[in-house]
């Protein structure tokens, strides 16, 4: 770039300066992460575009490079206010080349979800997991860490029960200049949020059919803490079920703590907006995360799909796993769910498998 910040630039040196930027990053300098636009960078496009607007610009000359400018300026305003998405068709790594197959997935609390498919040698489906700012890069390596440490850690039995991580990469957008940690993920077919499970009953599943879910979520968060791990954040919306399969795969560990694990907090991050009412006492006053943290919002998840429809027996134990002293609940979900077990032979005899399903479509917000 020319030295011509502090002045006005001449019509030769903006289009320069315009031609050579490879992003607005480059251009305009890095956006803060409060997501405001530097008033600095607000007057770099000020004056260059004063430089190659076509009323002041050489006869013939300007279109293109003023077009170009208002193009890089449009997007170096949309990264400082959580990032454009994803431009790119494609996406190559040190070992992987991944094709985008189709418009974004979802979007999440910090990042949006896009298809992907890969050779492995066969054609595989996935799911690249991007946050919209960069300041959230730490999320997306907490995700990573903590899915590496369950499947090292954790009982291989269990694996299902977690998120496959086919790779964890720094992504450099082509079009803004922006460095975001991606997560490649495993895709899930057929799967439905607890959220979604209770949009669909709107008056609570039957306690009977909400058994299957709890006793995996009780496996999910007691492998995760003998693998070291605080999922941290256990709501409707990261709780996903298979009705047909009767599976489960808790997701999105951006919020995880990991025992030992560098530049990790001991505290749980930060809450999902909106759930703030399902997490235990210890999560606000950022009191150290533990393995009944888990427990407790697991529970809480339950009585959120049930609708207050829990029998007697059942209240009283989802109480005992929902104690305001973190250090007065079970500490072990492996443990908790053989009395959970023998608290449900005693209510409904002996366990036995029952059809659940979900409408199609099922009910939007």
């Amino acid at each position: 770039m020319t030295g011509h910040r502090g002045g006005a630039p001449t019509f030769e040196d903006a289009e320069r300066d315009v031609a050579m930027a490879s992003g607005p990053v480059e251009l305009f300098g890095p956006p803060p992460e409060d997501g405001s636009v530097p008033p600095a960078a607000t007057d770099r496009y000020r004056r260059l575009a004063r430089a190659l607007h076509p009323d002041s610009a050489p006869r013939g000359r300007g279109a293109a490079s003023f077009t170009r400018l208002t193009e890089l300026w449009d997007l170096y305003r949309e990264t400082a206010a959580g990032g454009p998405g994803l431009t790119e068709p494609t996406l190559a790594t040190r070992t992987r080349v991944y094709r985008v197959d189709g418009p974004r997935l979802a979007r999440g609390h910090v990042a949006d979800l896009y298809p992907l498919r890969h050779r492995a040698p066969e054609w595989r489906e996935a799911v690249l997991k991007l946050p919209r700012s960069p300041r959230d890069n730490d999320l997306m390596e907490a995700e990573a860490t903590a899915l590496r440490r369950v499947r090292e850690r954790g009982h291989e039995r269990y694996r299902a029960f977690v998120p496959d991580l086919v790779e964890s990469f720094r992504h450099r957008d082509a079009a803004t200049g922006a460095e975001r940690r991606a997560n490649v993920l495993g895709r899930l077919r057929g799967f439905h949020t607890l959220d979604e499970v209770r949009r669909a009953h709107p008056d609570g599943v039957d306690p009977r059919d909400a058994v299957w879910m709890w006793r995996r979520l009780l496996v999910a968060v007691g492998n995760a803490a003998h693998a070291g791990v605080v999922h941290g954040a256990v709501v409707p919306e990261h709780v996903m079920v298979h009705p047909g399969e009767h599976g489960l795969v808790l997701v999105d560990w951006c919020y995880s703590v990991t025992a030992h694990a560098p530049r990790t907090a001991p505290h749980v991050p930060a809450t999902v907006p909106g759930r703030e009412d399902l997490y235990p006492p210890e999560v606000a006053a950022r009191r150290p995360a533990l393995p009944q943290t888990d427990i407790h919002m697991a529970t809480r998840c339950v009585e959120y799909v049930t609708a207050g429809r829990l029998p007697r027996r059942l209240r009283a134990f989802a109480r005992g796993c929902t104690l305001p002293a973190p250090e007065r609940r079970p500490r072990d979900g492996l443990a908790l769910l053989r009395e959970l077990d023998e608290a449900l032979e005693r209510l409904y005899g002996p366990r036995r498998f029952r059809p659940f399903s979900m409408p199609d479509p099922v009910p939007r917000p």
